[in-house]
């Protein structure tokens, strides 16, 4: 900065502080809310796809499977994959659980939930959707979708989350992504052999749904949370 500009905040710096209790409130109303929820999958994917579009049945067929099970099924609460995943699993009297969040294109709370819990940062919301989860799916998607796979991955990869199923759908989707990690990423050192295992790919929603059943059918016992 030059001698003279000044730094505007969006907030007086008095007030500044005050958002650890809007912040705060958020994390309670999900630590709150959420545990009588589990066992839960989390689904991602686009906010974008319309009922039609191949990936917005897809989502929709693994909610209904997840929910079949007896899995709550927890998503962004918003649109798209998400809409047709609580869709899905709401159709079949499942638990199905919306964190919602206004986005550009995500601001209004799908009509197929259970319970919609709506949060005022981002990164609270992402707490809580990878906190009470026991496995991920992942559908395409854009640059949220991209980010949710890349982190939850990191954290399990960090051993700050337990080693739970990572599941992206749609090989042809994701296979383009998959080999540059593996041609670029890996092949430099960056990442271990090992790290590659963190996920799968399935495009088939019962399959999906049989791998999360036997992970968790043999961690469950003693699990903590």
């Amino acid at each position: 900065m030059e001698k003279g500009d000044t730094f505007e905040l969006n907030l007086p710096c008095n007030e500044e502080a005050w958002r650890i209790f809007r912040i705060i409130r958020d994390f309670v109303e999900g630590f709150d809310a959420l545990p009588t929820f589990l066992p839960a999958v989390t689904v991602f994917g686009s906010a974008r796809v319309k009922e039609g579009d191949e990936v917005y049945d897809l989502a929709r067929r693994v909610g209904r499977e997840l929910a079949k099970e007896g899995f709550s099924v927890f998503t962004g609460g918003g649109p798209g994959v998400m809409e047709a995943a609580n869709r899905g699993a709401l159709e079949v009297g499942g638990r199905s659980v919306g964190l919602n969040i206004e986005l550009p294109h995500e601001q209004k709370p799908n009509p197929y939930t259970t319970l919609t819990l709506n949060f005022h940062y981002f990164f609270v919301r992402k707490v809580m959707l990878v906190r009470y989860a026991t496995a991920f799916v992942l559908l395409p998607g854009g640059l949220g979708t991209l980010d949710e796979f890349f982190e939850t991955i990191l954290l399990i990869q960090t051993n700050k989350i337990h080693t739970f199923p990572v599941i992206l759908m749609g090989s042809k989707y994701w296979e383009g992504l998959i080999q540059w990690v593996a041609r670029e990423v890996l092949e430099r050192g960056y990442i271990g052999r090992e790290d590659m295992d963190i996920f799968q790919v399935e495009d088939c929603p019962e399959m999906v749904v049989k791998r999360i059943i036997s992970w968790y059918d043999q961690h469950q016992r003693g699990f903590v949370f």
